[in-house]
């Protein structure tokens, strides 16, 4: 069994943040804990816009506070998100990010990241096998 505490999980290296300052993420479970996927709360900082297209991982975010968008670049709709909302990037959607307020989300990824993945420059992360 493994348990862990997300104010002692900030306190190493589990805490990554964005080059950028528009987010950090405190990943509670990666890839090697053994599991097929990784968990963790990521804060989206007020003010911010962040591209993210995960093309190599399917991901759920469920909002559990603050306020923002996501917006299908394909498309361009845009879908308000509010606590209870979740997302699915079910298609590898490219997309943006905003936060109106602070966000609050959990965040799960399919598979499972390391924990040293760093967004490239179209918004993605690398293959796991790269």
């Amino acid at each position: 069994m493994i348990v862990r505490n997300i104010e002692e999980a900030r306190q190493t290296d589990r805490l990554v943040t964005a080059e950028n300052g528009n987010w950090d993420s405190t990943r509670l479970v990666l890839a090697g804990d053994g599991g097929n996927f990784s968990f963790h709360i990521t804060r989206i900082f007020e003010g911010t816009e962040t591209h993210i297209h995960y093309k190599h991982h399917y991901e759920s975010v469920y909002c559990i506070e603050g306020e923002g968008e996501v917006e299908t670049l394909a498309d361009g709709k845009i879908w308000p998100i509010k606590p209870g909302d979740i997302y699915i990037l079910d298609q590898h959607d490219e997309h943006l990010l905003r936060a109106h307020k602070t966000m609050h989300l959990a965040c799960v990824f399919t598979p499972p990241i390391t924990g040293n993945e760093v967004h490239r420059e179209d918004g993605s992360y690398a293959p796991a096998d790269d």
